[in-house]
């Protein structure tokens, strides 16, 4: 059975290695991605096997997030495992979504094309159950909300550079 998969594709007018360092450098990262909230990079160590140790902040609680690399190619791939945490940053359940997969196996492609960079993130659930699969299949209508608006900040982000 094939795993529902997540696709997001942006395509964005800046150099591949400028977009590369706004999903690696931890002051870039933070200023598009969980839009609408306060993110705090407590780590970033975008090497095989590092941690991305991130935490949104809104309303006065917090979401926490863990991600471990699993491949990096600079600048054309990252790939990760994407879980929610708890505060000590142990893989946990998503506390608004039970069933919500543990684990995301995320890739990211960057490919500079004319001068602009097109960029392509897959979502999908690792080693996950039956019903992590279906909550994950069933929420992949809503999720390129969330993406999307990280995307429009990451498009000003990019041009703010380039100014």
């Amino acid at each position: 059975m094939a795993l529902p998969e997540f696709v997001l594709e942006r395509r964005f007018n800046a150099p591949r290695a400028l977009v590369w360092r706004s999903w690696t450098e931890p002051d870039l990262l933070a200023r598009w991605y969980g839009p609408g909230v306060e993110t705090v990079i407590h780590k970033l160590d975008v090497t095989p096997g590092g941690l991305w140790l991130n935490e949104m902040r809104m309303g006065g609680g917090s979401h926490y997030q863990r991600v471990e690399y699993t491949e990096v190619i600079a600048p054309e791939k990252l790939v990760w495992l994407h879980s929610v945490s708890d505060g000590d940053w142990n893989i946990a359940a998503n506390p608004m979504m039970p069933d919500w997969p543990r684990v995301l196996l995320t890739t990211v492609t960057f490919e500079e094309k004319d001068g602009q960079t097109e960029v392509r993130l897959t979502w999908v659930p690792h080693e996950a159950s039956e019903a992590e699969i279906a909550c994950f299949a069933g929420a992949i209508a809503g999720l390129d909300k969330g993406w999307g608006k990280g995307m429009e900040l990451l498009a000003e982000l990019l041009a703010e550079l380039q100014a």
